[in-house]
């Protein structure tokens, strides 16, 4: 394995710790915590293996610090379609399932994935299939 030779600023220790403090995600932390201790002298080999993360990932999260600071941490933005089903939108479907199908036309006292679709495009424009309704359904229990 051929050794990392980069150099990092003299105030990068104080940056790191600045940013583990004020960031929220878990992904991102740990991301900084693994580079700091790479910062502060530990091999990236001892740091995935303690995190259990290929060396590769790390290497990629060094160089990227290197480059272009804490910012490098952040992940970027994922190619394809946006996702249909935003965090509102399931909120608004957890709340009508909360609600009894007979008022809303339904023949069945029951909830079905096609009738909750149908009356959730009804309600907000946003035309969802039964299998998308059951996958929400299905993150939330």
């Amino acid at each position: 394995m051929r050794t990392l030779t980069l150099h990092f600023p003299d105030d990068a220790l104080p940056t790191l710790d600045t940013f583990l403090k004020q960031t929220k995600e878990a992904r991102v932390f740990r991301r900084a915590q693994a580079v700091r201790d790479v910062v502060k002298g530990r091999r990236m080999q001892n740091v995935s293996d303690a995190l259990q993360l290929t060396y590769s990932a790390w290497r990629t999260w060094v160089h990227r610090f290197a480059n272009q600071g804490p910012q490098g941490f952040v992940d970027r933005p994922r190619p394809g379609r946006p996702a249909q089903v935003t965090c509102e939108l399931a909120k608004h479907l957890n709340r009508l399932i909360d609600q009894d199908p007979l008022q809303h036309g339904s023949l069945y006292s029951q909830w079905s994935c096609r009738e909750l679709a149908t009356v959730l495009a009804q309600q907000t424009g946003v035309h969802l299939g039964r299998e998308s309704v059951r996958g929400v359904l299905k993150k939330t229990t």
